[in-house]
């Protein structure tokens, strides 16, 4: 049987110390199937800006929430210039490989963008934006999202959090068809991952997100192969940012958002 030709991949991601390593891992994998990749910007001004963002978290989930953001998504970009360390923009140019920044991905500009690159499926790595349908339906197979918990359970943006207080079992992997709500879509693959006792929600999501490489290429040949079949789960509750309430119940619990080792990691210890 002839193998099917692989696909023309458009993938989106956001730096952050979450995914960054992991993202950079599929790229070095995938550079030869790559025709697009789309870097969210964090502080963009339909987001509210880095001010309003940042006035919003602390609004709702309190002072404690404000090392997590620090430390995953303010701290890893300063330390890499300082460092000299390559960037996704680097690494993209390296590999000849097109980097749209990404002010809003349903957008004229993300459009034009996808339109020139014909993708064949648009792959989310840890991306903070919403896909509309139009959007999707610029690549020939829709998209793909990657998230790190055992979906239908903890969807949504941190749920590395969420999964911990669940305690052993509830940590995984899931590879699921992007649709119209969000972490919603047909699951295509999915595993759990155990992970060290005693680690943060900010070292989970690491290890999550680099638990998902092994399985993003099977998932890509079957959907190359036109055999990818995905499984329909009922849409349980979406489990946001926590607010300050929840952070101190966490902790009472043992659950840390941010711990010692991941500030040796945001700073290249």
């Amino acid at each position: 049987m002839t193998e099917a030709p692989p696909l023309r991949i458009a993938l989106f991601t956001l730096d952050s110390l979450a995914s960054s390593a992991a993202v950079s891992a599929f790229i070095g994998a995938h550079a030869a199937e790559l025709v697009l990749i789309g870097r969210s910007k964090p502080y963009r001004a339909a987001a509210g800006g880095a001010f309003g963002q940042f006035w919003r978290h602390l609004r709702r989930s309190g002072p404690r929430f404000l090392p997590y953001l620090f430390v995953n998504f303010v701290l890893p970009p300063l330390v890499a210039r300082w460092r000299g360390r390559r960037g996704l923009a680097e690494i993209a140019h390296a590999r000849c490989i097109t980097l749209l920044e990404v002010e809003d991905v349903n957008g004229t500009a993300c459009h034009a963008a996808l339109q020139a690159a014909r993708p064949d499926v648009i792959l989310t790595f840890h991306f903070d934006q919403i896909f509309t349908l139009e959007t999707l339906a610029l690549a020939r197979l829709g998209g793909v999202n990657i998230h790190p918990s055992l979906l239908p359970r903890h969807r949504g943006p941190i749920p590395a959090f969420w999964a911990l207080q669940e305690g052993p079992g509830a940590t995984g992997v899931s590879i699921h068809r992007i649709a119209a709500r969000i972490d919603a879509g047909e699951v295509l693959a999915q595993r759990a991952h155990a992970l060290p006792a005693g680690i943060s929600a900010s070292t989970a999501a690491r290890l999550l997100h680099e638990a998902a490489l092994p399985m993003i290429g099977d998932v890509l040949r079957a959907l190359a192969a036109g055999r990818a079949e995905g499984v329909a789960a009922p849409i349980l509750p979406y489990c946001g940012f926590p607010n300050a309430t929840e952070i101190r119940a966490a902790r009472r619990r043992g659950v840390r958002l941010v711990r010692a080792a991941d500030w040796r990691a945001a700073l290249g210890l």
